[in-house]
């Protein structure tokens, strides 16, 4: 199987990822805003979605607007998220 390279816009998304700390979440719409692309919220969730290196790169930091969790790419999915989380004593 071919391995797509990641996009310039998905390494400044990761990139971005690494500097939340352990136990605090963003959204969407702050990571995109963090990035200095505040209209791309949903482009930052696709980025997410595409992180080969969860929970290395934590995307599980990384919520809904609403609060919902929203997806993870990560080996066990939304479980997962859930289980990283709460370990890190994040308030769900």
């Amino acid at each position: 199987m071919k391995r797509i390279s990641p996009t310039k816009f998905q390494l400044k998304v990761w990139k971005y990822l690494k500097t939340i700390p352990k136990g605090k979440v963003e959204t969407y719409k702050q990571v995109a805003i963090g990035i200095k692309s505040p209209k791309s919220a949903r482009a930052v969730a696709n980025a997410c979605a595409k992180n080969p290196y969860a929970p290395k790169i934590p995307c599980h930091r990384v919520i809904k607007s609403n609060g919902a969790l929203g997806g993870y790419s990560g080996k066990g999915g939304i479980k997962e998220k859930l289980r990283l989380l709460r370990s890190e004593k994040v308030v769900i």
